[in-house]
């Protein structure tokens, strides 16, 4: 099942012309750390849904500057909540290399890092009775959470591997992936993903 994800970077976006494309769901960014709301998120949050796509939104993690749990609160204020319409997607948790500096990991140790982590797991499944997706990439998770396996047997996998062959060595504990972003352009508006699985199943992550 195609889809894409966007951010600010893309504006508003044409959602029809992008499920006339093949676009079936798409996650878009919510926020970042404490201080980013993305200003064009309205849109592209409300207008996916409007289009008749499934949606969900994302978070993009700064586990530098405050705990999980106060940044998944921050989130879920924002656009990053779960309702059971069939049509929303459990929130992701982007965790990617430092954007900001040398340091890759944020300054933080891999049981830091797992820590970090199950504290913004634990937070938005409290408040919204889901696990979130946790985006990134094989190399980061190894590098920055030691390749921990703590969140396999509960939130799925959004890998990111951009290329047209397929995501590669997965970071442990998980079997297969959910999601996969495979290029950062396309047909599609954004960044182009996949769902590992047929359309019947996506709806039935998106309904809980």
């Amino acid at each position: 099942v195609p889809g894409c994800d966007v951010s600010a970077g893309q504006g508003d976006v044409d959602w029809a012309a992008a499920k006339a494309d093949g676009c079936q769901f798409c996650y878009i960014k919510a926020t970042e750390g404490t201080y980013y709301i993305n200003a064009y998120f309205t849109q592209q949050y409300d207008g996916s849904y409007d289009a008749g796509l499934i949606r969900g939104a994302y978070h993009f993690a700064r586990p530098d500057t405050t705990t999980g749990a106060v940044q998944a609160d921050y989130f879920l204020a924002h656009g990053g909540g779960w309702s059971d319409d069939g049509k929303t997607l459990p929130g992701a948790l982007d965790l990617e290399y430092n954007p900001y500096g040398s340091n890759e990991c944020y300054g933080l140790t891999a049981s830091q890092m797992v820590a970090w982590i199950h504290s913004f797991v634990n937070e938005y499944h409290a408040k919204t009775t889901r696990y979130p997706v946790i985006y990134t990439t094989t190399d980061w998770w190894t590098t920055c959470t030691g390749n921990s396996n703590a969140f396999a047997s509960t939130c799925p996998l959004w890998i990111a591997a951009w290329n047209d062959v397929g995501p590669g060595t997965l970071p442990a504990g998980w079997s297969f992936y959910t999601f996969w972003q495979w290029s950062t352009s396309g047909s599609l508006p954004g960044d182009q993903d996949v769902f590992n699985g047929p359309l019947s199943r996506l709806k039935v992550l998106a309904s809980g």
